[in-house]
Parts: structure tokens; C-alpha cells; sequence
């Protein structure tokens, strides 16, 4: 299976790569998904998660050629 993971603004900036791909054996959680391809255990307080460009929650399986992407809370003025 292969997962493209994309993340955005100062996600991008922390972590060092606006993206990667991954290649597993069986679908993951999105919270798995992060684990995975950042190395990093936590899973941020109010991070945005968008499936093939559709908010979703942490809990929802990823499969074979999903495109998943991970965004800092939104904040405004």
C-alpha cells in the first residue's frame, strides 16, 4: 500500500519536508499515519486532518493510494 502524506504551514516548517510517501503492509489509522511518517508519538492538540481533501477525524483508516494531509489549528483575527 502506498500513502501520500503532505503536510502544511508551520507543520511543514517543524517537521522539515512538505511531504512523504509511505508504504505499508495494511491501512492505518490517520493518527497512525502521523506516527509513522514523522517518527514523533504525540499527535498535536487541534491538528486538521484532510483524506483525499476531506476533514476527517484521527480514528479513520487510510487505504492504498489515499492522499492524507495534516494542518496546524486554525487561527484568525
Amino acid at each position: 500500500m502506498n500513502i501520500k502524506v503532505k503536510y502544511f504551514a508551520s507543520l511543514r516548517e517543524q517537521i522539515g519536508r512538505s511531504g512523504d510517501y509511505l508504504q505499508v503492509s495494511e491501512p492505518l489509522t490517520a493518527m497512525e499515519v502521523w506516527k509513522q511518517a514523522t517518527g514523533r508519538e504525540y499527535f498535536p492538540d487541534g491538528l486538521l486532518i484532510a483524506l483525499n481533501h476531506e476533514y476527517i477525524s484521527d480514528d479513520v483508516l487510510v487505504n492504498d493510494g489515499d492522499e492524507i494531509a495534516f494542518f496546524p489549528p486554525v487561527t484568525g483575527g
